[in-house]
């Protein structure tokens, strides 16, 4: 006897990047920043451990709002904070999707979009990217059961972005919220945060994890018109975020020079690594993110992912139904990518 609900029982469940038991190793899966945080972080975690922790934290994360406010140029009411941007995804995803409701999706992409939609007992509708990774006219058309749209932009493994016009364009033909993922923006050349208040079905998250290089303490945020961060508070817990997240967050958030200055070292590295693998027979997409995608015409990139492991360096091996495989390899400090190239040019 199963005391589970069907959708859950039939779903494969969202499986992360592997996370070796051992230091010993050179980890280049996950995306995760090669850097250390702001020491400013860690002195406002320090400061939040030896005073706060008896009490429950602010419920909206409060101190982050404001200080983020100022650095978006938006009010704090337009802005929701979760544990981690999935946080977010899964509260957006709540809020708007009912069962036997639809989600769009572009694919392939992040696949924790679909995994959100199962929860829900709602369908989800993935249509393909263009082999240049531009989006048909068809993501943006118009159903009476669509009830959100996701848009990874930059796009997890490709790393390619849809250009915020285009975006904005899309969002007025639909007739749901689209959720902007820039989870990896700060990468890029260019963002979406200025059409949320052009459009108020454009919602725009972002993550800490990445570019400030807080994986570790799970904070994300989302920027929407205030009305509907209104409806979206109504369906996280009631303390999503924790005392020292919020501490660390709103101190990173300040931290806007580090970031430029992290920033054009993890942007340099990736120019050099793309180069290098294209060099090896590899295609590699431009990325606007702090990963490559990778490919190659004349042999199969499997064996190449496993022969990496067997020398302690993990990379993504990504397999897509209908669309292919490659390798994403997250853009490490330059000491480990200069291990890893050694030891793919041995391969390949």
């Amino acid at each position: 006897m199963s005391y589970f609900r069907p959708e859950i029982e039939a779903m494969a469940g969202y499986v992360p990047g592997e996370q070796p038991r051992t230091d010993d190793c050179i980890k280049l899966n996950t995306n995760e920043n090669p850097y250390a945080c702001s020491p400013a972080v860690v002195e406002a975690i320090r400061r939040a451990a030896s005073d706060r922790l008896r009490r429950y934290p602010n419920p909206m994360a409060e101190p982050f709002r404001q200080r983020a406010a100022e650095v978006l140029g938006v009010e704090p009411d337009w802005i929701l904070c979760g544990n981690g941007s999935d946080d977010i995804l899964t509260i957006v995803t709540r809020a708007l999707v009912g069962q036997g409701q639809l989600v769009r999706l572009p694919y392939p992409s992040y696949i924790l979009y679909k995994t959100l939609a199962g929860l829900q007992g709602a369908r989800s509708e993935e249509v393909y990217f263009e082999p240049d990774w531009s989006l048909h006219d068809v993501f943006a058309s118009g159903r009476n059961d669509l009830r959100v749209v996701f848009l990874a932009n930059p796009n997890s493994p490709s790393g390619t972005m849809i250009a915020p016009e285009r975006v904005l364009e899309m969002a007025e033909r639909l007739p749901c919220p689209l959720l902007v993922d820039e989870a990896y923006v700060d990468f890029a050349e260019t963002d979406c945060m200025d059409l949320v208040a052009r459009c108020e079905r454009i919602m725009v998250s972002r993550t800490l994890s990445k570019s400030y290089a807080l994986a570790g303490l799970r904070f994300g945020y989302v920027v929407a018109q205030p009305h509907l961060i209104e409806q979206l508070v109504k369906v996280k817990d009631s303390y999503n975020c924790d005392a020292l997240s919020i501490a660390g967050a709103t101190a990173a958030i300040g931290e806007q020079a580090w970031l430029a200055e992290n920033r054009a070292k993890i942007v340099a590295t990736r120019a050099r690594l793309a180069q290098a693998m294209r060099k090896l027979g590899f295609k590699v997409v431009d990325s606007q993110a702090n990963f490559v995608w990778a490919t190659h015409g004349e042999r199969p990139v499997s064996p190449i992912f496993e022969r990496l492991k067997q020398a302690r360096i993990f990379v993504r091996y990504m397999n897509y139904a209908g669309w292919g495989d490659g390798l994403r390899v997250s853009v490490g400090a330059d000491e480990q990518i200069d291990r890893f190239l050694e030891e793919l040019e041995r391969i390949v």
